[in-house]
C-alpha cells in the first residue's frame, strides 16, 4: 500500500510503550483509555495509525466516522440513477425490468463503494496534530499541528443532523494548504470541544 501524504514527512514511531490509545465504542466515539496493545475493532486503519504516530506521541481521541455516512455519501447518487430509471420507463415501459435490474446494480456498486470508504476512514487527534486517514486503493494522509490549526468549524448539514452527526471543517493557517473535514461523526460538537481544546493547550504549550 502506498501512501500520500499531504505535508511534512512521517517518521515510523520508535517505542509504543508510554502511548495510550482510547478505546472504541461501537459508534466510534470514546470509552476511555487503554494500552495500545489493547484491540480496537476499527479495521486496517488502525493499523497504519502506527505508522503514523511518533515516538512520544500522546493520543487524545481516535475514531470512525459514522456508518451513517455509507448511506448519506450516497444519496445524490441513487437519487440520480433512480430518476434515471424511471425517465427511461416512462420513454418505454416494456423495459421496466432491465431500468430495474440496472439500476440495482448501479445502487449496490455505489454503497460498496462508499463502504470501502468508510472502512479506510480514521480521524485521530494527538497532543500534537490532528490527522486524517482516508484512501481505498491509496491511503491518503491530512495531517497538520495543532499550533498551525487557524479554527474549526461545524459544517451545516441538515442530513446529517436528522441521524444525530455531524462534520467539522479543519482549517490550517497556511491558506494555501487544504482542508480536512473529519465527516459525518457523532457527538461533533464534543468532538470539536476536544479538539479546540487541544489546539489551545498545544498552542499555550500545555502538556497532557
Amino acid at each position: 500500500m502506498s501512501i500520500r501524504r499531504d505535508k511534512d514527512r512521517l517518521r515510523p514511531v520508535g517505542s509504543f510503550a508510554k502511548l495510550r490509545i482510547p478505546v472504541l465504542q461501537a459508534d466510534g466515539v470514546v470509552a476511555g483509555p487503554a494500552s495500545i496493545s489493547a484491540p480496537a475493532a476499527v479495521g486496517v486503519a488502525t493499523l497504519l495509525t502506527r505508522q503514523v504516530l511518533r515516538d512520544g506521541e500522546v493520543v487524545i481521541l481516535i475514531l470512525k466516522p459514522s456508518r451513517w455516512m455509507v448511506a448519506l455519501s450516497s444519496l445524490r447518487f441513487i437519487a440520480a440513477v433512480l430518476i434515471a430509471a424511471f425517465a427511461g420507463y416512462l420513454n418505454n415501459p416494456r423495459l421496466t425490468h432491465v431500468y430495474v435490474e440496472a439500476a440495482s446494480l448501479a445502487v449496490i456498486a455505489r454503497l460498496a463503494w462508499a463502504t470501502l470508504q468508510w472502512m479506510g476512514r480514521l480521524y485521530v487527534l494527538t497532543d500534537q496534530r490532528i490527522v486524517r486517514i482516508g484512501g481505498v486503493w491509496t491511503a491518503e494522509i491530512f495531517e497538520c499541528p495543532l499550533r498551525r490549526v487557524a479554527r474549526t468549524r461545524m459544517l451545516p448539514s441538515l442530513r446529517e443532523k436528522l441521524v444525530r452527526s455531524g462534520s467539522i471543517e479543519i482549517m490550517p493557517q497556511d491558506e494555501s494548504a487544504p482542508c480536512a473535514i473529519w465527516q459525518t461523526i457523532r457527538r461533533p460538537k464534543e468532538v470539536q470541544e476536544q479538539i479546540q481544546q487541544a489546539i489551545r493547550r498545544a498552542k499555550q504549550g500545555c502538556g497532557w
